[in-house]
């Protein structure tokens, strides 16, 4: 494995997200999806500024923001903003455990964001990653009485991931700065905006112990996520380390199936059965590319 650190931070960014679903599901009951987000992800900037004062002086490595990255950042932000709205209104009307597996479309965004905007490479087993996530997100997106309609839910599930997958090759973009300065700069631009809306549409609330809960939730399932998945991102590249960012959805379902007892049917497993064909070649792309010798 050629960075096996790098893998690493990859894998650790997944495990800290895959908490975000069910426990968001949780806080939906209290707080307003625009509240939520903004909490999210102020909770990850105000979580990550507390560690970056820990930490103390930067590496003399990592370059300052510049204004070649302005764009990036305002793209980053934006994005930042819309994906968790949409995903936190269709936790609203969507069973977390989908919710969870519908995330690994971001996989798929991000890769073609990558392929068709930023010119990275894509290999074949990584196309066979994409096919079998594309077909399980359209099964778990089917309305319950098996109609060829979508459900509103998993489509709002699905515009999250496509932002986000947006948003990473844009992060990508700024992974050679410091990664802690990066996260806090999106956490808490990023939260600030999302709460004004809440404000200015009357969504926003003072419950004071969900307010603490939700930011505790994003101190460590966006913050710590963030910074592991940007520290990745500057050897592994977007659309490797979001193949191995695969790993969060199953975790989530797991963890969603277990708070909420709701199982599942079986539309559920074969979906559940793609995305793990689906994760394992996208996951093991990068191994077999270095063999080859190819990028």
């Amino acid at each position: 494995m050629k960075h096996p650190v790098h893998v690493m931070l990859a894998i650790a960014a997944a495990a800290l997200y895959a908490l975000s679903a069910p426990l968001s599901k949780l806080l939906l009951a209290s707080l307003s999806p625009t509240m939520l987000a903004g909490l999210l992800y102020a909770g990850a900037g105000i979580g990550m500024g507390a560690v970056a004062l820990l930490r103390g002086k930067k590496k003399e490595d990592e370059r300052r923001f510049g204004r070649r990255d302005i764009r990036y950042l305002v793209l980053m932000i934006v994005l930042d903003v819309a994906a968790p709205i949409l995903l936190l209104f269709g936790l609203l009307t969507t069973p977390a455990a989908n919710v969870s597996l519908l995330n690994n479309f971001e996989i798929v965004a991000t890769s073609l964001f990558a392929l068709f905007v930023f010119r990275e490479a894509i290999s074949r087993r990584l196309w066979i990653g994409i096919a079998a996530i594309v077909a399980a997100s359209a099964l778990l997106s089917f309305t319950a009485e098996g109609s060829l309609s979508f459900s509103p839910g998993s489509l709002l599930v699905l515009g999250a991931a496509t932002c986000w997958g947006f948003e990473n090759n844009c992060t990508r973009k700024l992974s050679n700065r410091d990664p802690l300065k990066v996260v806090i700069v999106k956490g808490l631009c990023s939260g600030t905006v999302a709460l004004a809306i809440a404000a200015l549409t009357g969504a926003f609330s003072t419950d004071l112990p969900h307010i603490l809960a939700a930011l505790a939730v994003g101190a460590v399932a966006y913050g710590l996520s963030i910074w592991c998945y940007v520290a990745a991102q500057s050897r592994l590249g977007a659309a490797k380390t979001s193949a191995y960012y695969a790993v969060a959805p199953f975790i989530g379902a797991l963890l969603s199936v277990a708070i909420f007892r709701e199982l599942p049917g079986t539309v559920f497993y074969v979906a559940l059965a793609a995305l793990a064909v689906g994760a394992w070649f996208t996951s093991t792309e990068s191994r077999k590319s270095a063999k080859k010798g190819t990028p």
